[in-house]
């Protein structure tokens, strides 16, 4: 009972644990807004999308394979959209090609991801989570800061995951993975940039009227534990269905924290369930986000 109790449950802004997306999203009118989502082909980036088209909304979705883009899409409203996270120039050629649509962005919905890669993938000389998951990210969400709309809104999606980064946050001195390799600690400290690049983008953001926040969409059975091994991906499927969303459930925060007219205003936070939520201490730490900042330009100038 208790455990059902919790999953009912709503918070301050009226959803939660169970709510959906398209639960969230009901009543709101997005005719004329346009949305930039990351990871469409499959799970929440897929659900987004429709999500979001079903309000209206112009699309401009992205995949690793435009075709995959533009199977999302479903021949709705939108643009379809190349965009490989840890190839840069992929992401700087989407970044042009978004601009030459001549679209301000209402919001970006920063989706896409890789998870608990088994063993070490190291790409550009950095271990590939962190490449794919937060620098090909920063890449593209700050070249496009200019096309937001005066109240667009930059969603991350990072996770409680973030809870298992290393105890020093961002390991700086191993971010190739060369003095250690943990594949969830590695996924987690991936979470966590994208925490933190939320909070250093809202600092930034701050007086703007644009927003950055993060959420955490909870533990869903996605394509994104395709690196899983056999024992784990089954005891996710025989938790399904007593702690897991469904993605529809997954899905809730982003479009609530994207769209929302209650969450308009609300920068640098971090959601879970459609509320606010504290995060670890390193998940606060606004001198690691800087850090963390210009060690990404750092990185960035160099790729």
């Amino acid at each position: 009972m208790a455990l059902i109790g919790w999953v009912l449950a709503k918070g301050a802004s009226g959803f939660g644990y169970a709510s959906t997306a398209t639960h969230v999203t009901e009543g709101i009118d997005l005719k004329g807004k346009t949305y930039l989502v990351t990871g469409v082909r499959t799970g929440l980036g897929a659900l987004t999308v429709s999500t979001l088209q079903s309000r209206g909304a112009y699309v401009i979705a992205t995949a690793r394979k435009v075709e995959d883009a533009a199977a999302a899409l479903k021949g709705g409203a939108g643009t379809p959209l190349s965009c490989e996270l840890a190839d840069p120039a992929s992401v700087r050629a989407c970044v042009v090609s978004i601009k030459a649509l001549g679209r301000k962005l209402d919001g970006i919905i920063a989706n896409a991801g890789v998870m608990a890669i088994g063993s070490l993938e190291t790409k550009l000389g950095l271990e590939l989570q962190f490449l794919t998951n937060h620098v090909g990210h920063f890449i593209l969400v700050t070249g496009l800061l200019d096309q937001l709309t005066e109240k667009g809104r930059v969603v991350m999606v990072s996770s409680d995951a973030h809870l298992g980064a290393p105890k020093v946050g961002i390991d700086f001195d191993n971010l190739d993975g060369s003095k250690g390799y943990k594949r969830w600690a590695f996924y987690g400290q991936s979470k966590l940039a994208n925490l933190l690049f939320a909070r250093a983008l809202a600092k930034r953001l701050e007086g703007t009227g644009r927003t950055a926040n993060a959420i955490h969409p909870g533990m869903i059975v996605t394509e994104l534990g395709r690196h899983m091994n056999l024992a784990m991906r089954l005891g996710m499927a025989v938790s399904r269905p007593l702690v897991l969303k469904s993605i529809p459930e997954g899905a809730a925060t982003q479009c609530y924290v994207a769209t929302h007219p209650a969450a308009a205003g609300v920068n640098g936070e971090y959601w879970a369930d459609c509320n606010l939520k504290k995060s670890s201490h390193n998940g606060r730490d606004l001198a690691l986000a800087e850090k963390l900042w210009a060690k990404t330009e750092e990185i960035v100038a160099k790729i």
